[in-house]
């Protein structure tokens, strides 16, 4: 990633009740404990094993996920910036306990906001297990649609088999509008 773009990143995106704030220190122990939720750690696995963690990788940009103050998930993007291939690409974890309440929704959807309106970018993607319904529902409703599944794509963490991904993307024109995301529909 060209250090250029991580220079104007901001450390605050605001939403509709939630706030995405860079991660800092104070959010680790908050976000380590989310992550050994036997429901966050059967999809992420062991994410947190290096006591570098979060920090320990420098091509993803994550933020801690805010609701009234509190630690409620972490979401991150990647950028692929070679000129033919731009696009940038989105994955998040939620608190078990706030599952249901639409903020997977409203998290993806600020994120994907300012990666295409202040990064520019006119794709994202992102790939689910092809088994989770939840999460597949939730980046429908922010305008992701399939592109195709990718066969055992990813190590299941707790079964050791391979499992399915679902590829999904957005164009920038069919970003759905915050006031469009509906609380009916159930989510991460």
């Amino acid at each position: 990633m060209d250090d250029n773009c991580r220079v104007s990143e901001p450390d605050i995106l605001r939403g509709v009740g939630l706030v995405l704030v860079r991660v800092r220190e104070e959010h680790v122990a908050e976000l380590r404990r989310i992550l050994s939720t036997p429901q966050v750690r059967a999809r992420w696995g062991d994410e947190a094993a290096s006591d570098a963690w979060p920090f320990d990788d420098e091509s993803a940009i994550r933020f801690a996920v805010l609701e009234q103050s509190a630690v409620i998930g972490m979401i991150q993007y990647g950028e692929e910036n070679e000129p033919m291939y731009r696009h940038a690409s989105i994955d998040i974890f939620l608190d078990p306990r706030v599952h249901g309440r639409g903020h997977g929704r409203h998290a993806v959807r600020i994120l994907a906001a300012h990666l295409i309106q202040d990064r520019g970018h006119h794709r994202l993607v992102i790939d689910p297990a092809a088994d989770n319904d939840a999460a597949i529902r939730c980046y429908r409703a922010v305008g992701f649609r399939p592109v195709g599944l990718l066969r055992r794509y990813e190590l299941d963490p707790v079964s050791g088999q391979w499992h399915d991904g679902l590829l999904m993307d957005l164009l920038a024109d069919e970003l759905v509008r915050s006031d469009q995301l509906g609380t009916d529909q159930l989510d991460t």
